[in-house]
């Protein structure tokens, strides 16, 4: 079965051999039509950039020299880092251990063992499909698990905010219902008042009374049937307010219980923390201060290996330090913000350099934030947890 971008992914061959290019793309060929073949050493870099391939077959006959060819795109080709793509060794029998050993430790993707001509052609064309899936998913630019768990994390908060817009809404439902039957108590007592002033003769001038027990019984007439009356149905109407929310409560409750089930979920998924540094006791020292945390750790030894890590892992979050040897962490951060797929990928730059202008320069390069060494466990915790939760809801 093809994969759905099997017609237009771009598949290039690089090898020192024309004849085995040519075997290679005639296999290729079955069920891709956009093969190409970078056989000129001069050209790698040329041909990478002029292709940008989503597969690079390594059809050489040595080991050592897919190595050394990419390991010369890595140090050459810049957009090699920022265009995704998956690597396929091609290999003999007597390099398979070590190629697997490379593979493993994700210098590349795949291999296959061609040489000598006994091999199954149909490997080759599964292995490139393989590769065409786990790239399309890396680019499907869905959210990760951590993004998704911290957004299932705000439904918890779900539950306790209806309840509490629930009790506050019943407390305005009384404090409207007291306030009627004050307002009906006083405006009883008005009238009462105003008729026995009448009665008394306080107002001579403006109504004349000939008979006072008349009075009395048109004032309590319109004290029952007019005004209690009005008060009345006016409190009788939060009735159907209370059977309401009650009513809303128990229909939303199958939803807060999923909500409360996506909470349990999410807090079994622990958000990806790439850890760049060159110094192995700066990664042993950041491992012991967050592996009681509820992080999965991955560490790079530099600025290329944690390009190369990229391929194939999307961290929640990068602890980036400033000073390597080979990429040092401002050009790691610029070229890693230039991947559309990593652009919003939070970094925290790691300094022994307090200094204006390393602090102006890591947030020009994209970083979200920077820690000073030594570490403070507390400060580095308080720093990631905002990070990766400033990311999510963004």
């Amino acid at each position: 079965m093809s994969t759905p971008n099997s017609a237009v992914a771009t598949i290039l061959i690089a090898t020192d051999i024309v004849d085995d290019a040519a075997i290679v793309k005639d296999i290729l060929g079955e069920e891709f039509k956009r093969v190409f073949v970078s056989s000129d050493p001069a050209r790698a870099v040329a041909d990478f950039e002029q292709h940008h391939p989503d597969v690079l077959i390594l059809a050489f006959n040595q080991l050592e020299k897919s190595e050394r060819y990419y390991l010369g795109l890595y140090r050459l080709c810049k957009s090699l880092h920022q265009h995704p793509h998956r690597t396929v060794i091609l290999c003999n029998k007597d390099e398979v251990k070590r190629v697997y050993e490379l593979c493993m430790k994700d210098f590349f993707d795949d291999y296959i063992l061609f040489w000598p001509m006994t091999y199954d052609p149909c490997r080759l064309l599964m292995s490139v499909h393989y590769a065409l899936r786990d790239l399309a998913s890396l680019k499907s630019g869905g959210p990760s698990a951590a993004e998704f768990a911290a957004q299932a994390r705000r439904l918890a908060e779900l539950e306790n905010t209806l309840s509490r817009q629930m009790a506050q809404g019943g407390q305005h439902v009384e404090a409207a219902s007291w306030a009627m039957k004050q307002a009906e108590q006083k405006i009883d007592a008005s009238l009462d008042k105003f008729s026995q002033r009448i009665i008394n003769g306080e107002m001579p001038e403006s109504v004349e009374i000939k008979n006072a027990d008349n009075l009395k019984k048109e004032i309590s007439h319109l004290k029952q049937d007019e005004i209690q009356q009005h008060f009345h149905t006016a409190a009788e109407s939060s009735q159907p307010l209370k059977q309401w929310a009650h009513q809303l409560k128990q229909e939303c409750e199958p939803l807060l219980k999923s909500a409360r089930t996506m909470n349990a979920m999410a807090e079994r998924i622990r958000p990806t923390v790439l850890v760049v540094d060159d110094d192995e006791f700066q990664r042993k020292l950041i491992g012991k201060l967050l592996e009681a945390e509820n992080y999965q750790l991955v560490f790079a030894t530099g600025g290329a290996d944690a390009l190369n890590i990229l391929r194939k892992t999307r961290p929640d979050i990068i602890l980036m330090d400033v000073m390597m040897p080979d990429l040092d962490g401002m050009e790691t951060t610029r070229r890693l913000k230039a991947i559309p797929h990593f652009a919003k990928t939070p970094v925290i730059m790691v300094t022994g350099n307090s200094e204006g202008n390393v602090v102006v320069d890591s947030l020009k390069a994209g970083a979200s934030d920077f820690v000073v060494k030594p570490f403070d466990r507390a400060t580095l915790l308080a720093k990631i947890a905002r990070v990766i939760s400033a990311a999510a809801a963004a």
